[in-house]
């Protein structure tokens, strides 16, 4: 046996624990999914289903024929596109504010990311409480007390917003903006300070060292944390579930999986609602790969 075979063999070896959990974990549930959807399965006779069933497109034609649907899938690219944008964007002023050196510097940075490794069970009902209506502090500070998470639709400096929807995304944006002020401050941790210091020598305003030193740096991280937040805040469920249960105009097409899967208890609309979800969120990481993936000079 010749070396390169030998060692195409050991590699194959160390890596075949990670296969196998992946195949267990992953692969096998997804084909089962998928075969799930294609087929009338119910919880009463989901022991009746198997890999030889009557396949069919009838669940798909119901999901998307459905009251609501489509109102869900905007309310999740809402939800999703705001979410992601507002925590990059808070996360940036963040590692902003905090890269250089003051006193108590550590501890300020630590408190950030409380929000994000928090319960998310215990900031949901924090949220729940300080927005209540009746004895909210948040409330308290209003003219008029306003239903945060269960009023639908509100005015607001004279224009006609979605109440709940909106403070949902505050709480995604709240809840997740350390995720980006980590990858955002470890960039400028690394950025060569000889660049800034050149600007500041040659009068550059902090507003041109920004645009024109800081950001062309920070464009690869800020591209690769809008995959990664668009992808979880996509799929994102527990967060509205906590807040709103999917009422008042926040449903989102993962909470419809939940509700088909346990109110109707019908597991085939369910598989093929979540495999319209995957369906769309491939379409729009090819349009970002397509257009944004390439390499920059």
């Amino acid at each position: 046996m010749t070396l390169r075979r030998r060692e195409a063999r050991t590699g194959l070896l160390l890596i075949s624990p990670t296969l196998v959990i992946t195949l267990v974990v992953v692969v096998v549930p997804l084909l089962w999914a998928i075969m799930l959807a294609f087929q009338d399965a119910r919880l009463i006779n989901i022991r009746r289903t198997g890999l030889f069933g009557n396949y069919t497109l009838d669940n798909f034609t119901y999901v998307i024929s459905e009251p609501g649907f489509w109102s869900a899938l905007t309310n999740t690219l809402v939800y999703t596109v705001a979410g992601t944008a507002l925590s990059i964007a808070i996360g940036l002023v963040a590692a902003l504010a905090l890269k250089d050196r003051f006193k108590g510097r550590t501890l300020v940075r630590a408190s950030i990311l409380i929000p994000y490794v928090a319960p998310v069970v215990a900031v949901a009902f924090l949220w729940e409480v300080m927005l209540n209506p009746q004895y909210g502090i948040v409330n308290t500070w209003l003219s008029e007390p306003i239903a945060f998470l269960t009023q639908a639709r509100g005015t607001l400096l004279g224009l006609t917003v979605p109440v709940a929807l909106l403070t949902v995304i505050a709480f995604e944006a709240w809840r997740y903006f350390p995720f980006a002020f980590l990858f955002i401050l470890a960039r400028l941790q690394a950025l060569p300070r000889e660049l800034d210091e050149a600007a500041v020598v040659d009068g550059a305003t902090p507003s041109q060292r920004f645009r024109h030193v800081i950001m062309p740096q920070l464009w690869r991280v800020v591209a690769l944390l809008s995959v990664l937040r668009f992808v979880f805040t996509f799929t994102k469920f527990d967060d509205v579930y906590l807040l709103t249960g999917g009422g008042a105009g926040t449903e989102v097409v993962s909470v419809r999986v939940y509700t088909f899967l346990t109110a109707r208890d019908d597991i085939g609309a369910s598989a093929a609602q979540a495999i319209v979800l995957a369906v769309v969120l491939v379409v729009f990481l090819a349009v970002y790969l397509r257009f944004f993936g390439g390499e920059r000079e």
